[in-house]
């Protein structure tokens, strides 16, 4: 597990990193660690937060009415500290991955932005503003201090 990085392969959306939405009443915390261990089977501790994405592009949700908000997305270093590798309703594999292995999983470019964002981290937050569809942009690429 050392110097690998935790995937999951979505069953529509292909290798991801694990995570979600916060729910109703559910602090950020609690959120995320509950999300790894559904998505992959591993608890985790949260160690450190490396950037802030938005997600601005305007698109119909599946019911095709309804407009899907800006997404605000944030990522954190999480650290294992038990569990076992499973698959969910959400998730068809779940894997620890060499990091030089990751882009070669990885094809949603989003996510390889937001991994590439994770090698460079230099203790600076990113901060980006992207639309998904009709086609990836990067829109807004800063470091907060």
């Amino acid at each position: 597990m050392k110097g690998e990085i935790l995937l999951v392969k979505t069953h529509n959306g292909g290798w991801v990193f694990p995570g979600g939405q916060v729910e109703v009443g559910e602090n950020l915390m609690d959120a995320l660690i509950r999300e790894v261990k559904e998505e992959s089977g591993i608890d985790t501790a949260v160690s450190q937060l490396i950037g802030v994405y938005s997600n601005t592009g305007i698109h119909k949700w599946y019911d095709g009415v309804t407009d899907v908000p800006t997404k605000l997305i944030l990522d954190f270093v999480c650290r294992p500290v038990g569990g076992e590798l499973s698959i969910s309703e959400e998730t068809s594999e779940s894997e620890w991955v060499p990091r030089d292995k990751v882009l070669e999983l990885v094809t949603t470019p989003a996510i390889q932005t937001r991994f590439k964002a994770y090698l460079d981290f230099k203790n600076d937050i990113k901060y980006m503003e992207f639309v998904t569809k009709p086609e990836f942009e990067i829109k807004m690429n800063k470091t907060i201090n």
